[in-house]
């Protein structure tokens, strides 16, 4: 009866996720301005070291899916998320700059681990000021982490970005 009063009863939504074609298209994980990889304020991921991307200057706290997957990691700390997409691309979501030393504190998760989801369904919302006050930066990096299995890379840096609509990279993997 509790179960029903606070509509814990309903079951989620199964996503439906379209067959592997070879070419993923990922959109913003953030309202925001997308930039290179350049301006993160952390060697780890201006230089690369964990991958190729891109990162979002975001505008308000709400993180969404970028693509069509299976969320194959989520952080304890909430602060960072792991989305294998449908054509086995691995992609990094980290939220802000020094925010693992927040201990999860203002970040709530909408997913677990094992979920599928599909652009723009919310994954992580966030405290944006709480970040600011408390982290070095909210500039979220968008990682290839697995970018063995990448053919061709297309980002779309520089612009305007709207969650779950804008395109930001376009990625075909390898045969």
């Amino acid at each position: 009866m509790l179960k029903k009063l606070f509509g814990l009863d309903k079951k989620k939504e199964e996503v439906q996720l379209p067959e592997a074609d070879g070419t993923d298209v990922i959109y913003s994980p953030a309202d925001g301005d997308a930039v290179a990889l350049s301006e993160v304020p952390d060697p780890t991921f201006a230089e690369k070291m964990m991958g190729d991307g891109l990162a979002i200057k975001p505008e308000n706290g709400t993180i969404v899916a970028p693509a069509y997957g299976e969320i194959a990691q989520l952080f304890p700390t909430k602060h960072a998320v792991g989305i294998k997409t449908v054509n086995g691309v691995e992609l990094l979501i980290h939220i802000g700059i020094e925010t693992v030393n927040m201990q999860g504190e203002g970040f709530e998760a909408h997913v677990e681990q094992g979920d599928k989801v599909k652009p723009g369904d919310k994954l992580i919302t966030f405290d944006p000021d709480l970040v600011n006050e408390k982290a070095e930066s909210t500039i979220t990096p968008v990682i290839i982490t697995n970018g063995d299995v990448v053919a061709e890379l297309d980002k779309q840096e520089g612009q305007q970005v709207k969650a779950g609509e804008t395109t930001i990279m376009t990625i075909k993997v390898n045969a």
